[in-house]
């Protein structure tokens, strides 16, 4: 079923009428594209890129995907004046086009009446295809769709809504990183751009007043931090200080540093630019010193840095290089 859909003023669940905006009810994070930890515009991007926070792309080309900001008095829903919504272009043809998220835990909404929505429009008429399916994680049962509508996009802003219902796991065998997905594809094999926000996956039949998964700023930015997190210089830092440790030897320093909230689990790291240690005033490590995990819990992060002539049981500090672009992430993704 797809239809164009006002919102309403009552969410539907098995216990009755309960009020519309409650923290918790939308289960996609991050649905109003308010946090965008990795930047704010990826160019010539490929499949499995994560984007704005939570999201990334399913694409058989190429794509680029920016953030976007409204002009005041201009987003889709008077009273919400939303500061940003997502676009994606593509100047190459594929099979598929598009953005998913991955809800976690495939329990998550099993067996239940759903309502999908999002508000959406395109540069010209076009289709988007939503899909929902079922990952059991590893070692778990195979996956499944559990369905999927097609809206046709036009040139203005308008919440489209789809109401499915879930698989149940009864039966099934489910394995770590499991979750319930939901995808938003263009399947025309042709070039084309489109703007989203505002989606929301929610139990029950009606597709209520949006609102975040949190409910607040905060909330949000910790939802996404459960699974992504970026320490950066920014502009205003070219010597940023991350963090402080001690000389293991005279050719090790480790850092030991809190994460800013519990990640899903022990997360897999990178880091970008260049950064210094120092002992007091001295550089012993210099340019791109090579980061290792040691003892990163889904708590705190522990890194080694290679250094040279460094005075054993010393403390040291790890800074950025005269870099404001530098970065140390830390990702728990599904």
């Amino acid at each position: 079923m797809s239809r164009a859909q006002l919102t309403s003023t009552v969410e539907q669940s098995s216990g009755g009428a309960v009020a519309p905006f409650v923290a918790g009810k939308n289960k996609i994070i991050n649905g109003d594209f308010g946090i965008w930890q990795r930047g704010t515009s990826f160019s010539g991007i490929g499949n499995l890129t994560y984007t704005a926070d939570r999201w990334f792309t399913e694409t058989g080309g190429t794509a680029n995907v920016t953030q976007q900001a409204f002009t005041p008095g201009t987003a889709p829903v008077a009273g919400y004046e939303a500061p940003y919504f997502l676009q994606y272009a593509t100047a190459t043809t594929a099979t598929v086009h598009g953005l998913d998220q991955r809800i976690e835990d495939v329990r998550n909404l099993a067996g239940q009446t759903v309502t999908i929505s999002a508000w959406m429009k395109a540069n010209a008429a076009t289709t988007m295809t939503v899909i929902g399916s079922q990952a059991f994680g590893s070692g778990g049962s195979a996956g499944n769709d559990i369905g999927s509508t097609t809206w046709t996009l036009g040139t203005s802003w308008q919440r489209f809504t789809w109401t499915v219902t879930m698989t149940s796991v009864a039966g099934k065998t489910i394995g770590a990183g499991s979750s319930t997905n939901i995808r938003f594809l263009n399947l025309t094999n042709a070039a084309f751009t489109f703007q989203i926000w505002g989606v929301q996956v929610e139990a029950g039949s009606v597709a209520t007043p949006f609102t975040t998964a949190s409910g607040t700023l905060q909330g949000e930015l910790s939802l996404c931090q459960r699974y992504y997190q970026r320490f950066t210089a920014g502009s205003a830092a070219a010597y940023w200080r991350i963090a402080i440790g001690q000389n293991l030897n005279t050719t090790q320093s480790q850092f030991v540093f809190p994460l800013r909230t519990t990640m899903r689990g022990v997360p897999a790291y990178n880091a970008s630019g260049s950064f210094t240690v120092r002992q007091g005033d001295s550089a012993i490590g210099t340019s791109a010193p090579i980061l290792q995990g040691d003892g990163t819990t889904a708590d705190s992060a522990g890194l080694i840095a290679a250094v040279s002539g460094a005075t054993v049981a010393y403390g040291c500090y790890l800074r950025t290089e005269n870099s404001t672009s530098a970065y140390l992430e830390f990702s728990a993704e599904l």
